[in-house]
């Protein structure tokens, strides 16, 4: 079920904020973050997960939407930082599920090292929309800085701009 069609569009202040998220993306997007964090996963997660082949938010999001590449990718991390890693579904058969996994994903990063505020909520994700995704690039963004300060191979080539 395609998720846009079924949603009543926003008006007044709701409909600000969302133009107002839009843009943000697009400046981060012409800025190359989305292609950034599409490398990295893609260079962590290499083996374990098929690649995600498109870097345009669309492509992105329903890469990432069952938070299972997520799982993985903190997994990764946590491996290498020798902690212990999250559980996830690998088999995602409802939104709950997927929803539960993104969860988690947050939860694992944080014990990685990524500061709460830099997580983002299940919605950003599974509701496919292209300003709170936002806040799914930004949380990966962050990851990967944090990954860094820990030398992870590969290294996040993401660059760290004005007001991060």
């Amino acid at each position: 079920m395609n998720v846009e069609k079924t949603r009543a569009g926003k008006t007044g202040l709701g409909y600000q904020v969302e133009q107002k998220m839009e843009q943000n993306y697009d400046r981060e997007e012409a800025a190359g973050t989305p292609t950034h964090v599409v490398n990295w996963v893609n260079a962590v997660t290499e083996g374990e997960h098929d690649k995600c082949a498109e870097c345009d938010w669309k492509s992105i999001c329903t890469h990432l939407r069952d938070g299972v590449v997520l799982c993985k990718l903190v997994n990764k991390l946590l491996k290498a930082d020798g902690k212990s890693p999250i559980t996830f579904q690998k088999k995602v058969m409802s939104p709950f599920v997927a929803m539960t996994n993104i969860e988690n994903f947050n939860k694992g990063a944080m014990t990685y090292g990524l500061a709460e505020e830099f997580t983002f909520q299940s919605g950003d994700l599974w509701e496919v929309r292209k300003g709170p995704f936002l806040n799914v690039i930004n949380g990966l963004h962050s990851l990967g800085f944090v990954a860094n300060q820990k030398n992870v191979q590969p290294t996040y080539k993401g660059e760290l701009k004005k007001g991060e």
